[in-house]
């Protein structure tokens, strides 16, 4: 009977353990590498629309402060001539009425009598009348530009309000992927897949830029001198680069201005076909969302995404939506 109850008290605890332990087990699993690495891919590829999102938006901030700092400055100068001319018409009729002695009894008994003070004063309403049309006009088109920078300053209110939201949305995008690296350092020995090397070619920093002529030249061996700095969100270096940023660095290196917003550069560049591909060129994925700078030879350097570095990539590195020249 001992050994009977014994046996059974086994069991219930054996049971027991293995109820306790099998949901816990469920909860451990790891998902697979495949699972992870999809996971990664969409949320860097969230994470890239709300940057560049965010650097669009950084690009209209700046256009609007520097129309809003024009429109002050006009403002500034109209105020002073509103003042002037209102001064100025005070002073034409005291200087009037003191030199021309402009009193009834004096302009009687002096020659040319009440004709003359007529003339006076016709004159007088004159000057006053062509001040005050001056006041008239400095004073509406004050009016207009200080209503434009009411506009602006609203809009600017506005997109601060906004930037301020893409920017959490952004800081909520990097923990969740910082959270798959780790998950998939801790379950697989690395935070990223390594990448094939035909696809790299070896792509690294220090590596020597090929020799091309003229401005394409300066913008290849800038992105060259950036290869393994890491992606920064919404910056353009020297330090750390996103897509657009990068981009936009190499080419202001060698002298031309670019937007940093993807979608913006797409705008402004001319567009070629991929035959028509040469060094310096910008090749954009992604439905707009992501660019990178060809550098020859089939191969292209851009900023990946969170947690990576600037790296040299196989043009095809994703399907390609277009091909565009900086004019």
């Amino acid at each position: 009977m001992s050994s009977l109850r014994n046996s059974l008290r086994a069991l219930v605890t054996a049971g027991l353990v293995a109820t306790l332990i099998a949901p816990a087990s469920v909860a451990r699993a790891e998902p697979t590498p495949a699972e992870l690495t999809r996971r990664i891919e969409n949320s860097s590829t969230e994470l890239e629309r709300v940057v560049e999102s965010y650097n669009k938006l950084n690009e209209d901030i700046k256009a609007n402060k520097a129309t809003a700092a024009k429109l002050a400055a006009r403002i500034g100068p109209l105020e002073a001539q509103t003042a002037q001319s209102r001064a100025d018409v005070g002073t034409i009729a005291v200087t009037a009425y003191k030199s021309g002695r402009l009193d009834t009894a004096n302009a009687l008994l002096s020659p040319g009598g009440p004709s003359t003070l007529l003339d006076r004063l016709d004159t007088l309403d004159q000057l006053s009348r062509q001040r005050q049309q001056r006041i008239a006009g400095y004073t509406e088109n004050q009016r207009r530009l200080l209503d434009q920078k009411g506009r602006l300053d609203a809009t600017l209110a506005k997109q601060a309000a906004q930037a301020k939201q893409l920017t959490a949305s952004r800081k909520r995008i990097e923990k969740d992927l910082a959270e798959l690296y780790e998950m998939r350092r801790q379950a697989y020995g690395r935070a990223t897949e390594p990448t094939p090397s035909k696809a790299r070619s070896g792509g690294k920093s220090g590596e020597k830029a090929p020799a091309v002529s003229g401005r394409a030249g300066a913008a290849v061996r800038y992105a060259y001198g950036a290869l393994g700095k890491p992606y920064v969100w919404a910056a353009d270096g020297p330090n750390g680069y996103d897509c657009s940023g990068l981009t936009s660095a190499a080419w202001r290196a060698a002298g031309k201005s670019l937007p940093h917003n993807t979608r913006m550069q797409w705008g402004v560049v001319s567009h070629i076909s991929r035959s028509e591909l040469r060094p310096g060129d910008l090749v954009f994925y992604n439905s707009l969302g992501h660019v990178a700078l060809y550098v020859g030879d089939g191969q292209v350097i851009h900023a990946p995404t969170f947690g990576r570095h600037v790296e040299k990539r196989d043009v095809d590195l994703m399907p390609p939506y277009g091909y565009g020249r900086v004019r």
